[in-house]
């Protein structure tokens, strides 16, 4: 399985009946196509959509709608769309249950950082809304791959590149396991089909204990 794939899937068994949910920009936008069957929740898109739906099918895919990635999405029976500075108020206010954040870096105190990285002595892209949602919604679900493209793990003991929040992550998925945040160290939940703890522990620096129920991925 593709592990963004695998990533989102995941992500979507997290959510709730009922609840009115945030997708970030890059994986977090795919986790309305693997909703559980029978789970109803509305999902947010922060550029100004209440009620974003599953990804349409190419004929039938419209610029006007689209999610926070500018992919086109459908609509849910009830959606409605708003200007970006009334989407924006939406999101300080608390009304949201959760966000599902993509994430550069994330550590073993909650911190996340997923705005910006340096690259030939700049800072790069934008903010974006994410600091509204990391200090507006009272769950924060990261999403990243386990390590970067030269091995190194993105899951560390203090996040090195500029927070987007502090302390606010409760769970962190990657393409290799689950983790949820507890007191200045990781619970280790799940691991991924195939991957193994030993794995998991050669690629995570961030401190971890296992939880009692650790097992496979649900997916």
């Amino acid at each position: 399985m593709d592990p963004r794939v695998l990533i989102a899937k995941r992500a979507a068994r997290e959510l709730k009946d009922g609840q009115l949910v945030n997708l970030g920009f890059g994986m977090p936008t795919q986790a309305s196509n693997y909703l559980p069957e029978g789970i109803r929740v509305m999902f947010h898109a922060e550029n100004g959509v209440f009620g974003v739906g599953p990804k349409p099918k190419a004929c039938e895919a419209s610029a006007d709608m689209t999610n926070a990635g500018s992919e086109p999405v459908t609509l849910a029976k009830g959606a409605a769309i708003m200007d970006l500075a009334t989407s924006l108020g939406a999101m300080r206010t608390g009304i949201l249950d959760v966000t599902i954040l993509g994430a550069l870096e994330v550590d073993q105190l909650g911190n996340i950082a997923n705005w910006a990285v340096n690259r030939n002595g700049k800072w790069w892209p934008g903010i974006g809304g994410a600091m509204d949602l990391c200090y507006g919604t009272e769950t924060v679900i990261a999403c990243l791959m386990h390590a970067d493209k030269g091995g190194e793990s993105k899951v560390l003991k203090k996040c090195t590149l500029p927070l987007t929040g502090k302390g606010c992550v409760k769970t962190i998925i990657t393409d290799k396991a689950v983790f949820d945040v507890g007191e200045n160290v990781l619970i280790l939940k799940e691991h991924a089909p195939g991957v193994t703890l030993e794995e998991i522990k050669a690629l995570t620096e961030a401190d971890f204990i296992v939880a009692d129920t650790f097992c496979e991925m649900k997916l």
